[in-house]
């Protein structure tokens, strides 16, 4: 086994690792995510055609008795894939909102949008007639195009799907190329470049190896030639597809990442939601549950959960208010900064010990009363206060119910105190 086919089965494995990872948000995730479903099909694709082309799989379609038949499933599935990915670029593309004059590019992905459906059908009819009257298919090949080199019926079939490969290929680099001179976000320039320099590769490729094929007519080359020409442009496709995976995955790692930081947010939040959800039973959308099966609750996107259990907890917050004096946010903040030597956690770790006593003494059966104070905001934004009530909740997890028996009898004993004082001053 050459290089060049350890290779090939790498870049396959690697397509298909894309197609694999992509494919739960491009079949079942939101909106946004639906309208990517095409560039998925274009993952597919690619790493159906690019299975074909490995040796294993390449040998044993060859000697089928459809000769020579991994070269038409490739180019049937590589066609399917372009398809799918010049509808990701209307999709993406061609939608403009806004009046006025329609920028260029948004033409253009338009009027692509009117032939690419048409472009496809006709490229697969015509491969597959030239495939089975002119290709000469008396013996199976194992390089297609340096065992065909200088055959004219080969030579036009190849034309044919090196002409809608280049193409395509040529219209996604134009846009990609335009994407990414806009692009704000670092890793999203870096991607859509890495996927424009794996277009202008892929034009290369189809423009080489159809001259290759014409000049090989005219005048026919030596077989170590053609089989050195082959190996060089398959290198160089490997390499288009290497660029073309992983500069499609940069952009989806920021997601990754969000999504991996949301579903830490929820593990940490849990514990603190669940109690409270289970003294207010009536709060949430749905009855709390462990955390695995709140984890699989696959209909609600993770950033809406985390948004309502942070306001699930807020509002279990100011209902917990009513059955506990104010002295217990004072003794809450003493506890913690005798708890805490860091004057940061101290403030997430008096929160806690203020809901564990509250919850405590609403268990208890403390009357509900006048809303007492309680910790002031410690953010400005959404994702400030998540942040913080993991803080919250994480310290919450350190306080023990006896812990906060003490603070509640503390905060207890300060308002009899002062009750106690009034009494004797009136």
């Amino acid at each position: 086994m050459t290089p060049l086919d350890v290779a090939g089965y790498l870049i396959a494995g690697l397509m298909t690792a894309v197609a694999l990872w992509r494919m739960p948000a491009a079949l079942w995730g939101d909106e946004e995510d639906r309208r990517r479903r095409a560039l998925w099909g274009c993952y597919a694709g690619f790493a159906a055609a690019l299975w074909t082309k490995t040796r294993a799989v390449r040998i044993g379609l060859n000697d089928s008795p459809v000769t020579d038949l991994s070269v038409l499933i490739k180019h049937y599935t590589a066609t399917i894939a372009i398809l799918a990915i010049l509808s990701y670029i209307v999709a993406i593309y061609g939608q403009y909102a806004d009046a006025g004059a329609v920028p260029r590019h948004v033409r253009f992905a338009r009027m692509i949008q009117q032939v690419a459906a048409k472009a496809s059908v006709a490229t697969l009819v015509l491969l597959t007639v030239l495939f089975f009257t002119v290709v000469d298919r008396s013996t199976p090949s194992d390089r297609f195009v340096a065992d065909h080199a200088g055959q004219w019926g080969a030579t036009l079939y190849m034309s044919v799907f090196y002409l809608y490969l280049g193409a395509a290929s040529a219209v996604c680099a134009y846009q990609w190329a335009l994407a990414t001179a806009s692009a704000e976000r670092r890793h999203l320039r870096v991607g859509l470049g890495m996927m424009t320099f794996a277009m202008f590769i892929g034009v290369g490729y189809t423009v080489s190896r159809t001259l290759f094929l014409w000049v090989s007519v005219v005048d026919q080359p030596g077989e170590a030639f053609a089989l050195k020409f082959d190996e060089v442009t398959e290198a160089a496709q490997v390499a288009l597809f290497a660029f073309f995976a992983i500069g499609a995955s940069i952009p989806a790692l920021s997601n990754v990442r969000r999504r991996a930081k949301l579903w830490r947010a929820q593990t940490q939040l849990h514990a603190l939601w669940y109690e409270l959800m289970a003294a207010f039973p009536d709060q949430p959308f749905d009855p709390p549950a462990p955390l695995l099966r709140e984890l699989t609750r696959f209909g609600t996107p993770a950033d809406l959960r985390v948004d309502r259990w942070s306001a699930d907890i807020a509002d279990a917050v100011e209902k917990l208010r009513h059955y506990v004096p104010d002295a217990l946010l004072p003794a809450a903040e003493a506890a913690a900064t005798a708890g805490s030597a860091d004057r940061k956690q101290a403030g997430p770790l008096a929160d806690a010990y203020w809901i564990k006593a509250a919850l405590s003494a609403r268990s208890a059966g403390a009357p509900a009363g006048e809303a007492a104070a309680v910790g002031t905001q410690h953010a400005t934004d959404q994702d400030g206060e998540v942040a913080w009530l993991v803080r919250v909740a994480t310290a919450y997890r350190t306080v023990t119910p006896e812990q906060a028996r003490q603070v509640l009898e503390s905060s207890a004993a300060v308002t009899t105190g002062r009750s106690r004082e009034q009494e004797q001053q009136s």
